[in-house]
This record gives structure tokens, C-alpha cells and sequence, in this order.
């Protein structure tokens, strides 16, 4: 079920989340139906082929990331930092860009706490959850 990954800062797509709260799917660039996440996945990695300092944060998709209420989901983390889980983007360049910008940030963060007058305008209002790395609580 598990499987390794290159460990360093990240951003887990969920590739199965929903499009929005009314529709699964959408078109993808080959013309096929594609879910949600699996999009935002994709226009996340066309970013980063266009803006070479968004590829320090490794792109990596799986199944489910349990926030079946929210849609396009996507885990923010990095080793011994604080994590965040967002939803609710509509998967595109614009959202891709945001997270990814966000996520280069968090990565340069000693605890993977970004003040928010640095946090870009299109992931504020989409933070679902906020979670310790291991061995670690917050104060």
C-alpha cells in the first residue's frame, strides 16, 4: 500500500479528488475525462516546466487523501516541518502556481510555518488541516 518516495519538501496531489462539489470530472489537455486532482497534478508539473524556481518541491500524486468533502486536495509537507492539507481549488495554471509558490515558501520556512503577508492570494481561504511532523506537537 505504502510506496517510497524521494524524501524533501513536497506536495501531494490527491489524483482522485472530485472537480468540484457538483462534478468528478473534467477534460483533460488530451481531450480525455479526468478527475480533479489529476488536473491540478498536471497543471501543477506545466509550471513548473515554465518557472524553473517552482522546481525545488517535488510534485507526487495518490489515491485519496481522505478529504472526500472538499475537492482537489493537495498535502503541503517537508521533513520536520509542520504539514498542510488544502482543498477547494479549481485545477488550473492560476491555483498550480499558487500552491506551488506557497509550498516553495514553506520549504524555506525552519518549521514550515509561512507568515501569512507571504502567502499568495490563491491558496488563503483553502486550509483544511494543519499537522505536526512526527515527534513533534505544537506550542
Amino acid at each position: 500500500m505504502l510506496r517510497a518516495v524521494e524524501p524533501g519538501p513536497s506536495v501531494v496531489v490527491c489524483n482522485t479528488c472530485r472537480l468540484s462539489a457538483e462534478a468528478r470530472e473534467g477534460i483533460g489537455k488530451d481531450g480525455s475525462e479526468q478527475r480533479g486532482g489529476a488536473l491540478l497534478a498536471e497543471a501543477m508539473r506545466d509550471v513548473q516546466a515554465a518557472e524553473p524556481e517552482l522546481q525545488g518541491v517535488s510534485v507526487q500524486e495518490m489515491p485519496c487523501l481522505f478529504a472526500c468533502q472538499r475537492h482537489c486536495t493537495v498535502h503541503v509537507r517537508g521533513p520536520g516541518k509542520l504539514g498542510y492539507v488544502l482543498g477547494d481549488f479549481v485545477p488550473g495554471e492560476e491555483a498550480a502556481r499558487a500552491i506551488l509558490e506557497y509550498a516553495v515558501r514553506h520549504a524555506a520556512s525552519e518549521e514550515g510555518q509561512v507568515p501569512y503577508r507571504q502567502w499568495p492570494d490563491g491558496v488563503k481561504g483553502h486550509f483544511i488541516t494543519r499537522t505536526p511532523p512526527e515527534g513533534f506537537i505544537c506550542t
